[in-house]
């Protein structure tokens, strides 16, 4: 488990986003993703009839529609214990291999932060 206070300030930002938006909308997921710019961008999981994504990949999503061309870092607020291989080709391909995941629970402690590769 990773103190979330000892997080760079600008990884905290999209864990505490990322455990805002999972908990506003009562959803098992919820997700943020921060762009080259530092602009971030917050999801939660997607699960309509037609349509099923997890918050991390809405959270892609909303970054590519609105225009990002690369991401720095990714947040997820979830109860597994990491995130999927969906989930990382998703950060992968907009970010890059190297693109860091954090892994919060509910209470945004990261349990893990791995690479979207």
């Amino acid at each position: 488990m990773t103190d979330t206070s000892a997080l760079d300030p600008e990884d905290r930002k999209i864990v505490t986003l990322a455990r805002s938006a999972r908990a506003r909308n009562g959803v098992p997921e919820g997700a943020a993703v921060r762009d080259e710019t530092g602009r971030t961008y917050v999801a939660g999981t997607v699960a309509l009839d037609s349509l099923k994504l997890s918050a991390l990949q809405t959270a892609v999503a909303m970054a590519v529609a609105s225009g990002a061309t690369s991401l720095e870092a990714a947040a997820v607020v979830t109860e597994a214990e990491t995130a999927t291989a969906e989930d990382r080709a998703a950060v992968r391909d907009l970010g890059s291999d190297r693109t860091p995941v954090l892994v919060a629970g509910p209470d945004g402690t990261v349990r893990a932060t791995v690479t979207a590769g």
